[in-house]
């Protein structure tokens, strides 16, 4: 890491700091308000554009290494042209899911044709920049090929990426959180796998989603809106596509990071659907949505999911290191650790409705 990579990362931060706090006090047109309702969290109007300022800072950043390279101060990797073509084709499509939902936030675009765009887009990603997850890797097993549906399913993953990241939107700091400190681990990953492009995009997310946390944190004064959480979840996916498609590491690696989203909303989507519950429906079922009604609060339960995030990523961090038989025993771990969490929060809230009861 050079210091033009540290100075377009610090412009990333500052600007998307100094753009959120614009937002916050912008006309209406462009911060469009989430009212409190039976199904979500925050208690006030609140506005849900501030993914604008994430992706600010992003193109600022990004426009920062531009200048310092034409001042010669930054220079690109030996694979920078190749990767050019394929961040170009994934911005592309990243794009294209960010107008979709910014006009969601305006204006309510339905389900259907939301998640017609976002298969459409990653399709994209999957056919134009070439980039598909051929096989699923079991630590001490070997490779297991996906054959046929090593298609299907890389526009599965990217498409279900993009729409649990928003779901999972919907406490103070949260997907803010997410964002600084999962991107941050991939960034560091890319880094020492020597993937210019991962690593780049990365790093300047990471660091503009900190620059909005200034904001966003308890008690939030804005929200990332579907224009950020929904395009930030692609771009993690696509990220992780890219770096399980070029060697980089396996596709372990990004799920353990992104586990604590992965995770609640796959398991609650399962559950709801089990019940017979319409799944795309807002609710307020996800774990840390309980945790929070609960009584836990926004800051407790955030401080909570953030050190969960602290152990994941550095778990996958050190998983890239390590022999087949550690892997294995890892990815166990995380497994019968997420059951015993799951149990946790429901014993949590059998305590808390028993107290009620007794008083």
């Amino acid at each position: 890491m050079n210091a033009g990579t540290v100075v377009s990362a610090a412009g990333a931060l500052a600007a998307a700091a100094w753009l959120t706090g614009r937002l916050c006090s912008m006309t209406a047109w462009l911060r469009p308000v989430d009212h409190p309702n039976e199904r979500s969290l925050h208690t006030r109007p609140t506005p849900r554009t501030g993914g604008l300022a994430i992706w600010g800072g992003l193109i600022i950043g990004l426009a920062g290494i531009a200048l310092l390279e034409w001042a010669g101060l930054y220079s690109r990797s030996a694979d920078w042209p190749v990767r050019l073509e394929t961040g170009v084709w994934i911005a592309g499509m990243v794009v294209l899911v960010g107008l979709v939902s910014f006009l969601d936030d305006r204006k309510s675009v339905p389900a259907g044709v939301r998640l017609a765009i976002h298969t459409l887009a990653a399709s994209g990603v999957v056919a134009g920049a070439g980039l598909v997850v051929p096989a699923v890797t079991i630590p001490t097993a070997g490779a297991i090929s996906l054959g046929w549906l090593a298609v299907p399913a890389t526009v599965l993953f990217i498409v279900w990426m993009a729409n649990l990241y928003n779901f999972m939107d919907g406490m103070d700091g949260f997907a803010g959180g997410m964002t600084w400190l999962g991107f941050g681990f991939l960034a560091i990953i890319a880094w020492v796998g020597g993937h210019a492009l991962i690593f780049l995009l990365s790093l300047l997310i990471s660091m503009a989603a900190a620059g909005f946390l200034f904001y966003n944190r308890p008690p939030a004064r804005i929200f990332m809106g579907d224009v950020g959480s929904v395009p930030i979840g692609f771009l993690a996916a696509s990220l992780a596509v890219l770096g399980v498609h070029d060697g980089v590491f396996d596709l372990w690696v990004p799920v353990l990071i992104f586990s604590p989203f992965i995770v609640d909303a796959t398991v609650t989507v399962l559950r709801r659907i089990l019940h017979g519950q319409k799944f795309w429906q807002a609710h307020r079922e996800h774990y840390y949505q309980r945790l929070v009604l609960v009584g836990w609060g926004h800051r407790k339960t955030m401080l909570v999911e953030y050190a969960l995030m602290l152990a994941t990523g550095t778990t996958a961090v050190l998983y890239v290191h390590v022999t087949d038989a550690t892997r294995l025993a890892i990815l166990a771990t995380w497994f019968i650790a997420y059951v015993a969490l799951a149990q946790g929060v429901r014993k949590i809230e059998l305590k808390a409705k028993s107290q009620r009861v007794a008083v």
